[in-house]
């Protein structure tokens, strides 16, 4: 029975490596975690040099979306969003303003940017303008003016 196998991670594995790094495991541990939910492919050239292949596209295509991402935001930083809710006494809101407002408002711009990647400030909850944050790509964000208004 071998000691250790050789494997190529197929995904980033915490605590035993990134994608494409070559790493000596345990036979029970790699047959019963990493093959079966292919985290891992045993280290045989054809692998290695398919693993190669995927991880530099996977560069490549990363760069594209980052390229991409730096326009949105360079574009969204001088944009100014305006969401109008209800107020009552006190200028205190009815409820709440969601990233789902801010991303439809956005779209009525011409600027599409999920809801999901949108940050609120905790201090959006009242009249007023605030910055508030779109995470475009890994490390690519973007800051914009929201400004609160009552209808």
């Amino acid at each position: 029975m071998a000691l250790n196998i050789q494997l190529v991670l197929r995904e980033d594995v915490a605590k035993l490596g990134k994608t494409g790094e070559l790493v000596k495991v345990k036979p029970g541990f790699a047959r019963n975690y990493l093959l079966p939910r292919g985290l891992g492919v045993v280290a045989t050239q054809g692998n290695i040099e398919q693993i190669e292949h995927e991880r530099k596209s996977a560069i490549a295509r990363a760069a594209k979306l980052k390229k991409s991402a730096d326009a949105i935001a360079q574009v969204l930083s001088a944009v100014t969003v305006t969401v109008k809710k209800q107020v009552g006494d006190g200028d205190k809101l009815y409820g709440s303003v969601t990233a789902k407002e801010v991303s439809d408002a956005l779209k009525a711009k011409g600027h599409d940017v999920d809801r999901k990647k949108i940050t609120l400030p905790a201090e959006a909850r009242a009249l007023g303008t605030f910055n508030v944050t779109a995470k475009l790509a890994p490390d690519v964000t973007a800051t914009f003016k929201l400004e609160i208004a009552s209808k």
